[in-house]
């Protein structure tokens, strides 16, 4: 009998549970550990179409960790990142760190949004759930070119019946893990998104 497959959530080195938050704000370093490992559920969906998706995030979580590596200090927390580079570099459009912080949250929020759509929706299909989070995320500020690769990507969702026994069984351990983890991720997204608006660093 071939032995059972580790749970997603074990095999992860970093959780949005654990990524430490204070009154300076979010941990880089532990943020993009955790969203590293996020891109990892994209390759449990076994198609090809949502490379662009996960390339996306891989390379905005690059630059961001780029910009920490440079200037470990300032870019210690997601905040003092992003008031570091307001302050030292005066045109938004050449703010490197700041730009792909946005992107990652935004492609971190669509990631939060469908997993959410279905677990609250037992009875709907991911490619319906994933839909719905692109147009409550990323849609808007996408152009025209780049939104049908999106779409695209949307209707490669694996079925609801083979994504969630990959991340592991018993599903009633699985599922509150996958839970406690998206909550996590949910309050972050929602947390930077207040400082965006706060800091006018732009819109998530």
């Amino acid at each position: 009998m071939a032995a059972q497959q580790p749970q997603f959530f074990e095999t992860i080195t970093k959780s949005f549970t654990d990524v430490t938050i204070t009154e300076a704000g979010v941990d880089t370093a532990e943020f993009l550990e955790a969203a590293e490992n996020l891109v990892k559920i994209f390759g449990l969906f076994g198609n090809p179409a949502f490379v662009v998706v996960q390339n996306d995030l891989t390379g905005n979580i690059a630059k961001v960790r780029a910009y920490l590596a440079s200037n470990p200090e300032s870019g210690k927390t997601l905040e003092s990142l992003l008031a570091a580079e307001k302050a030292s570099i005066p045109k938004v459009k050449d703010r490197v760190a700041t730009d792909a912080l946005t992107w990652l949250l935004r492609g971190l929020k669509f990631t939060s949004l469908g997993l959410k759509f279905n677990l609250d929706n037992p009875g709907e299909e991911l490619s319906a759930s994933f839909t719905k989070g692109y147009e409550g995320s990323l849609k808007k500020h996408h152009g025209m070119m780049v939104r049908p690769v999106f779409y695209l990507a949307m209707k490669a969702c694996p079925y609801r019946a083979t994504f969630y026994p990959k991340l592991g069984e018993p599903q009633s351990e699985v599922i509150p893990k996958l839970e406690a983890w998206l909550k996590a991720l949910q309050d972050i997204v929602a947390k930077e998104e207040g400082v965006f608006k706060a800091g006018g660093y732009g819109e998530i």
